[in-house]
């Protein structure tokens, strides 16, 4: 009973105990009658909640065993009703006194919400015309030590659900259903690449040391070989060590790992894909994107008019800009008009964002489009041929080399993929790594960048003409789930530890 002079909070934690006391209490007697629920091994199942009431014609007074937790139950003296919720869905079953027996009735009255029980029976059609299982026989497969969260309001702190996974999984069905996507789209995309003559592989994780790329790494120690190693930041360097190695079509699906802030799109470690494809440039990577997304919109939305918090999404148009067309049109600010890098800076003075003092045009390009453009792009939109400055992996266009080959793009104002034709040029590439990484040590003189001599070495045997395309498994979930935070679409997102 809740003490009247404690607080709301008191009488919970109160109240929390009394549970645990008396459930404790009713394993306890369990497991001294000889019926530990631990000690079930298996339990033949052979039918799915949602199979029966999808298919009601063929299972209507057949015999069903289901298996799964009891979530709610309507006492009736010497009949029942209970929901149990299975890896499908949920079921009402109906357990009678005089079908299971007054003794197996007596103690399945002892049983608590939370339970895992096996059922055993045949389909039917209630009074009231709500499809059941009418129950011949009933076991308990698991206690349940705490309670659920109640009824009505169910597991609404954000926090503790991402924290409480296992039980957000249990009283929120639409969660499941958000991973259940998660996986259908994994599918559809390993399905359309393998289509593709795409072969799917495996690249380290751990790497030898820090490369020169902007993202920060997670740093740990190899006891055995006495040497600090790197979790990857990215898969491409090996990936594309596998076209050198003649294997022309090649995808990865790799966890990543950045030591870096966290926001609602932003996790320390997240999914990505890349694929590289010998032969093609980064015009090629574009219709495949394009295919590919509205492919799965279809698959997984069964539309390519989409809606996204709230805004209208529409996958079936993408329209296509160069950076410098993009930031004519949404600052008005002309490239073309900049004859030196003063001139650029003077433009961007002007439009009040910041630049540094040695800024060149590609880089004042690079920050108007961050702050005019970016916001804009509420519809698919690839932005194409970036600034040499902030391209370091991707091929020059030979009628410009101040621009890549290179293509990101956007939808709802979010940066989605990634894309070039690879720079294959050992020789640039060299010296583009030697830039990259002096410019970071010159930045933090701690750094432990280096230069990845080893993909010099393999891009002096060779490597063809080649197409790669790197976007985030998680941020695409986000968009064709209608789900707000990165958060809501991985099972466990990183979080601080509670004291």
């Amino acid at each position: 009973m809740a003490d009247v002079n404690a607080t709301p909070v008191e009488n919970q934690e109160q109240d929390l105990n009394e549970i645990l006391r008396i459930r404790r209490a009713k394993l306890k007697e369990l497991v001294d009658a000889g019926q530990n629920p631990y000690e079930k091994v298996k339990f033949d199942f052979d039918t799915y909640s949602v199979q029966i009431k999808e298919d009601f014609e063929n299972y209507e007074n057949k015999d069903v065993a289901i298996a799964g937790r009891i979530m709610s139950r309507r006492d009736m003296g010497k009949a029942n009703f209970i929901d149990v919720a299975d890896g499908k869905g949920r079921i009402q079953c109906y357990i009678k006194i005089d079908d299971v027996g007054e003794e197996v009735f007596e103690q399945y009255k002892k049983w608590d919400i939370g339970d895992i029980v096996g059922v055993k029976g045949f389909a039917f059609r209630t009074r009231r015309g709500e499809i059941s299982v009418h129950v011949k026989e009933i076991e308990l497969l698991s206690k349940s030590l705490l309670p659920l969260p109640e009824k009505f309001h169910g597991l609404t702190n954000t926090d503790l659900r991402y924290r409480q996974r296992y039980v957000d999984l249990i009283v929120n069905p639409e969660v499941k259903d958000t991973f259940i996507k998660r996986s259908l789209i994994l599918k559809e995309i390993r399905n359309y690449l393998d289509g593709k003559g795409f072969l799917e592989v495996d690249t380290p994780i751990l790497t030898p040391f820090e490369i020169g790329a902007s993202a920060r790494p997670f740093v740990t120690h190899h006891n055995t070989l006495d040497m600090d190693m790197y979790l990857r930041i990215e898969t491409e360097l090996y990936l594309k060590r596998l076209i050198v190695g003649g294997m022309d079509r090649v995808y990865e699906v790799g966890r990543i790992f950045r030591n870096e802030g966290m926001d609602t799109k932003h996790n320390p470690e997240f999914t990505t894909i890349e694929l590289y494809q010998a032969y093609t440039d980064y015009k090629g990577m574009m219709e495949l994107v394009e295919e590919l997304y509205k492919l799965l919109a279809e698959k997984i939305c069964g539309s390519l008019d989409i809606t996204y918090q709230g805004k209208e999404i529409h996958m079936g148009n993408w329209e296509r800009l160069t950076m410098v067309e993009a930031v004519k049109k949404y600052s008005g600010c002309d490239y073309n008009d900049w004859a030196t890098d003063e001139d650029a800076r003077e433009c961007a003075k002007k439009m009040h964002v910041e630049v540094p003092a040695n800024a060149t045009k590609g880089a004042v390009l690079v920050e108007l489009f961050d702050a005019f453009v970016e916001e804009k792009l509420i519809q698919p939109t690839f932005i194409y041929d970036y600034p040499v400055e902030n391209s370091p992996l991707a091929k020059r266009k030979a009628d410009n080399p101040a621009f890549t080959e290179r293509f990101e793009y956007f939808i709802n104002a979010t940066e989605f993929g990634n894309a070039f034709s690879e720079l294959n040029d050992p020789i640039d590439q060299k010296q583009r790594f030697e830039k990259q990484v002096a410019a970071k040590r010159a930045e933090d003189p701690n750094t432990t960048a280096q230069v990845d001599y080893d993909y010099v070495t393999a891009l002096e045997y060779g490597m063809a003409p080649t197409g790669g395309l790197g976007f985030g498994i998680d941020r695409l979930v986000m968009l064709l789930t209608d789900s707000a935070s990165i958060r809501d679409v991985l099972l466990f997102p990183t979080m601080k530890q509670i004291d």
